[in-house]
């Protein structure tokens, strides 16, 4: 901590005598390229995770949970969390980044619905409990609807093509 003080007085004091120009962006790339999909796909994984875990949770109920099981279900924990802060993050970035003065004012409901997804995204990570996942998707798929309607994208839901096999907002793409 000590060095860090000294070396900070030391940037201090050369920064006074000779001022860097201060330089900001939003992002290191400005590429506009957002999409919630990576957000649905995390949140599948929550959910499906939930579902695992919710297996082996009915063996242990039995007493029949061996040591390998133990290591799954640590294993599963993990890759829940992951997912669930990982569908927090890409949430934040889109509303953040993407999300400007005229999609807010004709979609006003995007900041509540951006806090409860947080939300709903905290508790997927503190519990194993499979409705937190299932409303998390929920919330979701609102998002996605929202963001395509702000790049004048219709979207259709269509159930995704491995487990959990739920119902997901997609952009209807045309040639």
């Amino acid at each position: 901590m000590r060095k860090l003080t000294m070396m900070y007085k030391v940037l201090s004091t050369v920064d006074k005598f000779n001022a860097f120009k201060v330089a900001s962006a939003h992002c290191d790339i400005p590429c506009g390229i957002y999409d919630p999909s990576s957000a649905q796909i995390a949140t599948l994984s929550v959910i499906r995770a939930l579902n695992l875990i919710q297996e082996l949770q009915e063996l242990s109920e039995k007493g029949k949970l061996s040591l390998q099981q133990h290591a799954k279900l640590v294993r599963l924990v993990d890759m829940k969390e992951v997912h669930a802060e990982q569908v927090k993050n890409e949430i934040r970035i889109i509303w953040g980044d993407y999300f400007k003065k005229p999609q807010c004012d004709e979609y006003p409901q995007i900041h509540v619905l951006v806090h409860s997804i947080l939300q709903i995204g905290s508790k997927c990570r503190q519990d194993t409990e499979q409705e937190n996942g299932l409303e998390l998707l929920n919330l979701v798929n609102q998002f996605a609807e929202i963001f395509w309607a702000t790049k004048g994208k219709k979207t259709a839901r269509v159930k995704c093509p491995y487990p959990p096999e739920l119902l997901v907002v997609y952009p209807v793409l045309s040639q």
